[in-house]
């Protein structure tokens, strides 16, 4: 005999009941889990890639600006002039003018020092990174330093000077703090936990919320969000320094830094966690439901059993006069009433007729 033709009556109505109703809720839950997460996950991705979209053409538009502006400056005859006398007052102009911008400056081929915008000391030049990407045919040079003043990382652009035979006559640099665009990083919204920084080409941080990771240029260059980029991922789910899973999103600037955007993991994908604790609150209510209903029906079904069992056992005792209920239902417990109540008037009339043979 099987398990289930031992159950009794009871348990095999809440036992069908409950597969009848579990199972098709069981698959749209599935089929709307599977949507759900997919739609967030999409989600998730589009609003930390809309943001570091945002951040990075901030960073591009930033950088892109004062390049065309020591361009436009490469060009005057004062400053192609290489002659301190003439290039100082447009450095001064040019270091007035854009206050991020604390120091104006030229150099010679040969790395001297020739004007600056400070009037202080010349110095040499010829070893920094800015200089030497122009003189070895780059348009552009730039280098990321901490500055001595802020203690706070500064940007150094850098583009030809030439003479009016095209002959390459100089660098001129400008040197800038990048607290405008660092504030425009740090500061951005994504959510509650999320947040933006900026590395440089080697990894190195830029700007961080975490003023000591800005301070000391935390090489961040293992990230995973960094490492997913160059894997052509578009996101990475992973455990942060601190032990916290987050989401990230990783974008190039044309200069070669990378803006990285990222989120608690739980927070982002907060909508899955509601959509399954609501879908296990209506699984429960259903249960709920469904044992109600099933004791409900139960009691329906096996009363007038229990009652016809026990007039069949009062009957095998020889108790043969008893009312039996139930004799009008058009159902099968009716059939059975029915036929328990034959059954009693024919062993009355066997009974009968023995009696009379005596």
């Amino acid at each position: 005999m099987s398990l289930f033709d031992r159950l009794g009556i009871s348990q095999k109505l809440l036992c069908t009941l409950l597969l009848v109703s579990l199972l098709p809720l069981g698959g749209i839950w599935l089929i709307s889990s599977q949507s759900t997460i997919a739609l967030t996950e999409e989600k998730v991705e589009q609003q930390l890639y809309a943001i570091n979209t945002v951040l990075t053409t901030r960073v591009d538009d930033w950088v892109d600006m004062n390049q065309r502006m020591l361009l436009q400056n490469a060009r005057l005859s004062e400053i192609s002039s290489m002659r301190a006398e003439q290039q100082n007052p447009v450095l001064q102009s040019i270091s007035q003018h854009y206050e991020w911008a604390y120091l104006a400056f030229s150099v010679a081929p040969d790395g001297t020092n020739v004007g600056r915008s400070d009037g202080g000391k010349v110095k040499y030049y010829g070893d920094r990174d800015y200089f030497k990407q122009v003189i070895n045919g780059e348009r552009f040079g730039k280098q990321v330093l901490i500055g001595k003043t802020s203690g706070q990382p500064a940007l150094i652009l850098s583009t030809a000077i030439y003479d009016r035979f095209d002959k390459l006559n100089g660098v001129l640099a400008l040197a800038m703090t990048l607290t405008e665009i660092s504030t425009e990083i740090v500061t951005a919204k994504i959510g509650s936990s999320g947040y933006a920084f900026l590395l440089d080409e080697k990894g190195e941080v830029i700007a961080h919320p975490d003023d000591e990771f800005t301070r000391s240029r935390v090489d961040m260059s293992n990230h995973q969000a960094l490492q997913a980029l160059k894997r052509g991922e578009s996101h990475v789910v992973f455990d942060d320094y601190d032990g916290k899973k987050v989401v990230a999103v990783a974008g190039k600037t044309r200069q070669g830094w990378t803006l990285i955007s990222q989120q608690d993991y739980a927070e982002a994908y907060a909508s899955i966690e509601q959509e399954n604790l609501r879908a296990l609150l209506l699984l429960v209510a259903t249960i709920l439901v469904v044992l109600a209903i099933s004791q409900v029906v139960s009691r329906r079904l096996t009363a007038p059993i229990r009652e016809l069992t026990q007039v069949a056992q009062q009957y095998s005792e020889g108790n043969l006069q008893l009312k039996i209920s139930g004799l009008q239902r058009s159902d099968e417990i009716g059939q059975l009433a029915q036929a328990i109540d034959r059954l009693g008037t024919s062993i009355r009339l066997a009974m009968d007729r023995l009696q009379k043979k005596k």
